[in-house]
């Protein structure tokens, strides 16, 4: 949407003050996102009011989901885009400042996925770079379906030209996203080909990381796990979001597979790709989660000693199955997402701790302020904005680079360093 409003001869800033136009890009699968996007349009109405923010434009999943609930509750809103219509976003910006009515477009959610070009806002080292939109999986507790659309994979030939253009602007690492990585191509292709996708990334000069985001447990292919092996480029660093691991729970929630298949799969990854950290999604309090189901499922981040993870309370969903179900009063949930919680952080800290005397390669983010001499990156392992950084300490460094850096320590959580060599 940034880079149509730019090319259609508009500034494009990420201010809200004395501006003709502000787009609010709306998430809408948890509670928390739908309140934090509702507070943020009546907070752009307060000042709209006042006089110093223009027109309000809402776009996403919250008005792809909620399109009338806006139009009748939120008259400070001046158009709405859903998620099937970005590229009308300039059609919308300029309807709502010509005050002919309120646009309210509403397109296709099962269209192919938009081929335009983009503004990178992320970072000037990595840079997210998305294969395929929408979901087939119809998990139990989702609206993802109702609100993206059918699974749509992009063509081989447009992604590999896009990471190629993400190279030449000297982007180093790129970050697979879809909402199911792992079948990539079956739609398009009529088979999974998410193998021969990695191996076209990795023969683009400039990009020296590829790092792959939520792979579909029951779709983790023999190849694939092949190609992520061999690859240089390919971090080892596997995302792979399981939700639970009770058989009851998972068939409750239309999850493939079950906890057995689920354990099978971790030891086979940590088998055929030595070194390899695992990142995986956990949901305490969904429906049917009694206290056998949550023991069983503190028990297997124990033992599956998951280097990464995310634990998230269920968060129900209006028109989705598991809405209706039976399910653990909130602040049991919540309690019990603190209990996994602090069970994550005692792996973490021992992975942290493992980790003290090896050399690792390091891409620097940025210099600490009013700390000379003290860098930030990420390695390998952390994936940036949900698993920190490393602490480098160092002269001459340079950001946007990598270096070999010995890990001496942990500090505030965190693993610290200092430079070991340059590697250009």
């Amino acid at each position: 949407m940034m880079y149509l409003m730019k090319s259609a001869g508009f500034h494009v800033t990420g201010e809200t003050k004395d501006v003709d136009a502000v787009v609010v890009n709306t998430c809408a699968f948890i509670e928390s996102a739908k309140t934090e996007a509702i507070e943020t349009i009546l907070e752009l109405g307060a000042a709209k009011a006042d006089g110093w923010a223009g027109k309000i434009i809402v776009a996403g999943c919250l008005a792809q989901r909620y399109k009338d609930e806006i139009l009748s509750e939120l008259p400070e809103v001046d158009a709405v885009v859903g998620t099937g219509s970005y590229d009308s976003i300039v059609e919308a910006v300029c309807g709502a400042l010509e005050g002919n009515g309120r646009p309210v477009l509403f397109g296709d959610i099962d269209a192919p996925v938009s081929e335009t070009g983009r503004i990178i806002t992320t970072s000037a080292a990595w840079a997210y770079l998305k294969i395929a939109e929408g979901c087939d999986n119809r998990c139990a507790y989702c609206v993802i379906p109702d609100i993206r659309g059918r699974y749509r994979s992009r063509p081989i030939e447009n992604i590999i030209e896009e990471a190629a253009d993400l190279a030449a602007r000297g982007i180093k690492e790129i970050i697979i996203v879809a909402q199911d990585v792992t079948r990539y191509g079956s739609d398009l292709y009529g088979k999974n080909r998410l193998a021969d996708l990695l191996r076209a990334l990795c023969g683009i000069e400039g990009i020296g990381w590829i790092r792959l985001h939520y792979l579909y447990p029951d779709e983790i292919y023999d190849e694939l796990i092949d190609v992520i092996a061999e690859n240089d480029k390919i971090l080892k660093y596997i995302d792979v979001p399981v939700q639970h691991i009770s058989d009851g729970i998972l068939k409750k929630m239309n999850r493939r597979g079950n906890g057995g298949e689920i354990r099978a799969l971790l030891r086979l990854l940590r088998e055929r790709i030595p070194g390899v950290v695992m990142r995986t999604s956990i949901i305490a309090g969904l429906p049917g989660e009694g206290d056998k189901e949550f023991k069983e499922l503190c028990g297997f981040l124990i033992e599956a000693k998951i280097e990464r993870a995310g634990i998230f309370t269920y968060s129900p969903q209006e028109g989705t199955p598991a809405a209706l179900m039976d399910r653990p009063d909130e602040d049991i949930a919540e309690r019990r997402a603190e209990l996994l919680t602090g069970i994550q952080a005692r792996v973490m800290d021992d992975f942290n701790d493992s980790r003290v005397g090896s050399v690792t390669a390091v891409l620097i983010e940025g210099k600490h302020e009013g700390r000379p001499s003290r860098y930030y990156g990420r390695s390998f392992a952390e994936s940036p904005d949900v698993d920190g950084y490393i602490t480098v300490r160092g002269s001459g460094i340079k950001p946007g680079k990598f270096y070999n850096v010995l890990i001496t320590g942990v500090e505030n959580g965190e693993p610290a360093g200092v430079l070991a060599d340059d590697r250009g």
